[in-house]
C-alpha cells in the first residue's frame, strides 16, 4: 500500500484545511500558497496520482471537477469576471502533490504566456 498523500489526509480529516466545497466525489480547499487572490484546489476523493493514471471510467469524475469549480465560481460571484482551471501533470508539468487536482485561480486578470 502506498503512503497517503497530503490531500488524502485532508479528505480523511487527518489534517486541517480551509474547505470551500464538498460533495460525495470532490473536496475543495484554499491553496496554502495562493498564486492569485482566489486559489482553490478541487480534489477527487478517489486517489488518482496523475492525469496519466486516469482511466476511461474516471472521465465523469474528472468532468465533475470542472463542474464543481464552475459552481463554486458562480456561488462566490467571480464567474462573470472570469477564472482559470488548470491540472498539472507530473514534475515538469508543475505537479507537486501526486493526487490529481484542479487549480481554480481568480480574483485578478490572468494573462497567458502561451504562444
Amino acid at each position: 500500500m502506498s503512503e497517503k498523500t497530503l490531500f488524502s489526509k485532508i479528505i480523511e480529516r487527518e489534517i486541517p484545511a480551509d474547505i470551500v466545497y464538498e460533495d460525495e466525489q470532490i473536496i475543495a480547499f484554499r491553496d496554502i500558497a495562493p498564486q492569485a487572490p482566489r486559489h482553490a484546489l478541487f480534489v477527487p476523493k478517489k486517489p488518482i496520482a496523475t492525469l496519466n493514471d486516469a482511466e476511461p471510467e474516471d472521465a465523469l469524475l474528472i468532468g465533475n471537477l470542472f463542474l464543481a469549480a464552475a459552481r463554486y465560481a458562480k456561488a462566490e460571484g467571480f464567474a462573470e469576471n472570469g477564472y482559470r482551471c488548470v491540472i498539472n501533470c507530473n514534475r515538469d508539468g508543475g505537479q507537486t502533490v501526486f493526487h490529481l487536482h484542479l487549480h481554480l485561480l481568480a480574483g485578478r486578470a490572468l494573462h497567458s504566456n502561451f504562444a
